[in-house]
Order: C-alpha cells, then structure tokens, then sequence
C-alpha cells in the first residue's frame, strides 16, 4: 500500500484518462475508508466520501473505453452534496468497480451500518408514529 500526501494508506489511485493516457488534473484514490477526488492545476479541491455511505456503483464503457480499457463508474451515494460521483474514465473499471463494492462491504459491517439508515426510518421509528397518534386521537375507541 501507498500513502498520500494526507498521510493515509492508499488502496487504489488513478487519474481520469483521454483515451488511455491520464494526462489530467483530476486524481481517484481510496484510503481509509474514504473515496478522495481531487481535481485542479492551480486550484485545488478535494472531496471526501465516506465509503460506507455509497449504496450504488454503476459501470459506464463505449466501444472506445473497452478498446482502450478505460470506463467510467457512476457512484450513487447517501450524502447531501453530491448524491451523484462520478470517476470518469479510469483504467480496469470493471475491476475498481468489483473492488469498490467489496471495500463499501467492509466499511459497512466494520461500523455495524445496516440498510435501513440510508432508505428511511426504521421499523421502530414508524411504530413510535403510530403510538404517538393513538395517543393524540384518543385510541381508547
């Protein structure tokens, strides 16, 4: 494993590519738990996304990208900024997007983060609604 310049243990790094040189400004990488893209020459940002929060990695490949071995991989994630990320054209999507899943696993079940804490409340919440109700209405019919 690498480190970055933030001092943490990269697992994976790519560049976006123009064809299948990667001759931009925009760098991926995966470290500690976190999906890092920094983009910029003279300017720099760099967004963090967490990765037990991605709950959906689409794969993107033309014709070019599968001559060139190079795809794009859209990431659906549960945040407020960018629900939407995307690490365009990068080298052996099929592979990162495979290694994305399994490491989003991880971080899941090392921070005992289950389904239910991205798509809604939970059972108990809605049963507490309900009680609530009965008692504003008068459940005693």
């Amino acid at each position: 494993m690498a480190s970055n310049t933030y001092g943490a243990d990269v697992v994976w790094k790519d560049r976006k590519h123009i064809l299948w040189f990667p001759w931009t400004f925009t760098k991926y990488s995966i470290s500690n738990d976190r999906l890092m893209i920094e983009r910029g020459l003279l300017r720099t940002v760099v967004d963090e996304t967490l990765l037990y929060r991605i709950v959906d990695i689409t794969m993107e490949q033309t014709l070019a990208g599968k001559l060139f071995g190079t795809g794009t991989l859209r990431i659906s994630a549960k945040v407020d900024k960018t629900p939407e990320i995307r690490l365009i054209n990068i080298a052996k999507p099929r592979e990162i997007r495979t290694m994305l899943s399994e490491l989003v696993e991880e971080s899941r079940h090392r921070r005992n983060v289950v389904g239910k804490e991205f798509y809604g409340g939970s059972r108990h919440a809605d049963m507490d609604q309900d009680e609530e109700t009965d008692d504003i209405c008068g459940s005693d019919l």
